[in-house]
C-alpha cells in the first residue's frame, strides 16, 4: 500500500514528532510512504511538480511544497502550493491520503482535493484543547475545534487522542462513525527505564524535569514561580528542555537561580532518553494540551509525572498513574506537591512503576500502528465505508 503523508517536519513540535514516529513505523512494516511537507524547494522550478527526493529512511520519499510563514503552531502556504500538491498527489497515486493537519489554510481545501483524486483521505488533528472554558487559550482552542468541524465532517476518517475530545467533535457536527480515537503511542523499546549519567552531571540528588515549548499555554512560569517559592534545596535540580517565544524573559527572571538549568531544545532523542531516565519526575504545568508525547516519553521511561488535567493528559494519569493538577492553581498546588516528592522518594518510585505500566497497557506505539492499519485497509478495501464521497 502506498501512503501520501502530508505533515511537518520543522520548526519541532508534538506534530513533528508524530509523523516522523508514525512514517518510520509503517515504513518498517513494508509500506511505501512518500512524506509532503512544507519547505522551500530549491530544484524546482515555479511551473514543475516538485521533485521526489529520499526521505529519512528506506523507501520513504519526500516532496517540499512552498511555504510564506511556517511556526511551531501555525503554516501559511504560498499561493500555488495548491496546486503543486494536487499535481503531486496526481502523479503518485497513492492508496490512501494521510494528513496531520498543521492549522494551514489549505486544510481546509484536502477533502474536496481527495475527492477528486478519488483517494480516501484520514487526518490526523492536532490542536490542544481544555475540558472547561476556563481560560483564555482554551477559549481560543475550542474556537479551532469550531472552525474545523465542518471540514473534518467531510474526511474519510478524523483521529484524534481521546474520548474527550471525539466527544467534543461530534458535539460540533462530525458524524460519530468518522471519529476514531488513537491516542498517541511511544516506542516502549527505546523510552525505557534504564542507567542514567544526568544526576552526576548536574550535581543533583534529586532531578525534576520540564521537557515542552516555552510558550504561554504551556504555563512554565507557574513550575518556576513554584519552584523558587518551595525552596527544594541546593542538592535539587529542575531542568528545563526546550525552547519557545518566552525562553529569554524566563531566562532573564529566573536565570540567576542556580537550582534550575536549561537545556533549549534536546534534538538527540537518545539525550533526552537519558534526561527522562535520570528525572525523579516530570512536571507538564500546561493551561491546554491535546496529549502530550513528552508525557508519554516520561511515563515509559518509568519517571513519576504530574500534569494539569488540560485535555487528555488527566486522562493518561488518572487512577494513580500519576498526580492530576487543576490549571487554575498550578503553582500553589506544585508549591505544596514539590516538597512532598523531595521528601518521599518511595513515592516518586512507585509512581513511576505505575506510569510505566500505563502505557504498556494504553500508549504503546505497536497498538497505534495496529488500528491505524485496520482503518487504511477498510477503506481501501470497503468503498462504502467513505464519507467525503457524501
Amino acid at each position: 500500500m502506498h501512503i501520501a503523508w502530508l505533515g511537518k517536519k520543522s520548526p519541532f513540535c508534538g506534530n513533528v514528532t508524530y509523523s516522523r514516529e508514525i512514517t518510520q513505523a509503517l515504513v518498517r512494516r513494508g509500506y511505501q510512504v512518500t512524506f509532503l511537507h512544507f519547505d522551500h524547494p530549491s530544484d524546482s522550478p515555479d511551473n514543475l511538480l516538485p521533485k521526489l527526493k529520499a526521505g529519512d529512511c528506506d523507501h520513504c520519499q519526500e516532496v517540499s511544497l512552498p511555504f510564506l510563514f511556517k511556526s511551531q503552531i501555525l503554516t501559511i502556504p504560498s499561493p500555488r502550493s495548491g496546486k503543486l500538491l494536487v499535481e503531486a498527489l496526481a502523479a503518485l497515486q497513492p492508496d490512501i491520503i494521510h494528513a496531520s493537519l498543521t492549522l494551514s489554510p489549505l486544510d481546509f481545501r484536502l477533502p474536496e482535493i481527495c475527492q477528486s483524486l478519488g483517494v480516501p483521505l484520514v487526518v490526523t488533528f492536532h490542536p490542544a484543547f481544555d475540558r472547561k472554558l476556563r481560560t483564555l487559550s482554551s477559549g481560543t482552542q475550542h474556537f479551532t475545534y469550531q472552525l474545523y468541524a465542518p471540514t473534518l465532517a467531510r474526511c474519510d476518517r478524523v483521529i484524534v487522542f481521546s474520548n474527550l475530545q471525539r466527544d467534543l467533535l461530534v458535539r460540533l457536527g462530525v458524524p460519530e462513525p468518522v471519529v476514531a480515537v488513537i491516542p498517541n503511542g511511544v516506542d516502549v523499546e527505546k523510552y525505557s527505564p534504564g542507567p542514567s549519567a544526568v544526576k552526576t552531571t548536574l550535581r543533583a540528588r534529586q532531578l525534576f524535569v520540564y521537557q515542552g515549548r516555552l510558550s504561554p499555554e504551556k504555563n512554565v512560569e507557574a513550575l518556576l514561580r513554584a519552584w523558587r517559592q518551595a525552596n527544594m534545596g541546593p542538592d535539587c535540580r529542575l531542568v528545563i528542555v526546550g525552547n519557545g517565544p518566552l525562553e529569554q524573559s524566563l531566562r532573564l527572571f529566573y536565570g540567576n537561580d542556580e537550582t534550575i538549568h536549561w537545556l533549549g531544545f534536546v534534538s538527540d532523542d537518545l539525550r533526552r532518553v537519558d534526561i527522562l531516565r535520570g528525572a525523579d519526575a516530570f512536571i507538564l504545568p500546561s493551561l491546554v494540551e491535546g496529549l502530550s508525547l513528552s508525557l508519554l516519553e516520561a511515563m515509559a521511561c518509568g519517571t513519576a509525572c504530574i500534569a494539569t488535567d488540560a485535555g487528555a493528559d488527566g486522562e493518561v494519569l488518572d487512577e494513580g498513574a500519576g498526580i492530576v493538577l487543576d490549571t487554575q492553581r498550578v503553582a500553589t498546588q506544585l508549591q505544596t506537591v514539590l516538597p512532598i516528592l523531595r521528601e518521599q522518594p518511595e513515592m516518586t518510585r512507585l509512581l513511576g512503576q505505575k506510569a510505566r505500566q500505563r502505557v504498556l497497557e494504553r500508549y504503546t506505539l505497536s497498538t497505534n500502528i495496529n488500528r491505524l492499519e485496520s482503518i487504511y485497509h477498510e477503506l481501501v478495501s470497503n468503498p462504502t465505508a467513505l464519507y467525503s464521497s457524501r
